[in-house]
């Protein structure tokens, strides 16, 4: 047991709503004030300052001077990939223990919900989109409990850059995502296909956030996959 990662102090901070809710105010990449994340955790402004203390004690968040304002953030992109993979997780459990029964979707930040990195490939609204005009154009299709990419799919992925052929098997899979009740693109494309969008600045990353912000030429382009 002396060998295991002594990680069950980061696990007690994040174990608390309270905190737990400031964090996830900040998921964004936004800085935030004391008095916001009170309000978002429906805290008074002292225990909103202790918790906040105990926060950024931790290495969890960091803290930012403004115009004489201290503001409160991520401190690096480790924290929101942890987080990240915490709400994966609680909604895949939901899943397992109860099939029957959808689970309730998260309440996502704005930024989060349009576009963010999940895992090491695309999330959120944009994503969910891009998975479903891939499947009704034939890009992609589902054998039983497996997702292929198609000889239609491998032909169009090729003229973007993107070639199957040299993935290892499985070249891609499902991913459930938990702000969207949808899948979208997972797997080796789909680490393919984001890199492709940040090489083309079509998406960046915002801070330490798993946030992106898409510029309007990238929306155009992403919306355009998979129409023809």
């Amino acid at each position: 047991m002396e060998q295991a990662p002594c990680i069950s102090h980061i696990a007690s901070l994040l174990a608390e709503p309270k905190r737990t809710a400031m964090l996830w105010a900040l998921m964004d990449g936004s800085a935030k004030s004391s008095e916001e994340l009170a309000t978002c955790a429906g805290l008074s402004a002292a225990s909103a300052n202790a918790h906040l203390a105990r926060l950024t004690g931790s290495g969890l968040l960091r803290v930012e001077a403004r115009r004489g304002k201290r503001l409160f953030r991520v401190a690096a992109a480790d924290v929101s990939a942890a987080i990240d993979a915490l709400a994966t997780t609680t909604m895949a459990s939901v899943g397992r223990s109860t099939p029957d029964t959808q689970p309730p979707a998260l309440r996502v930040p704005s930024l989060l919900r349009r576009a963010r990195v999940c895992q090491d490939h695309l999330g959120g609204e944009l994503a969910a989109g891009l998975y479903q005009r891939m499947m009704e154009a034939g890009w992609i299709q589902r054998y039983e409990q497996r997702t292929e990419v198609t000889v239609k799919g491998t032909q169009h992925l090729a003229s973007l850059g993107i070639f199957v052929q040299a993935f290892s098997s499985p070249s891609v899979c499902d991913c459930f995502d938990w702000s969207q009740q949808q899948p979208h693109v997972g797997g080796a494309l789909g680490a393919g296909l984001l890199q492709l969008f940040l090489q083309s600045n079509w998406v960046s990353a915002i801070d330490e956030s798993r946030a992106l912000s898409v510029s309007d030429a990238g929306l155009a382009e992403i919306n355009r996959l998979a129409t023809a």
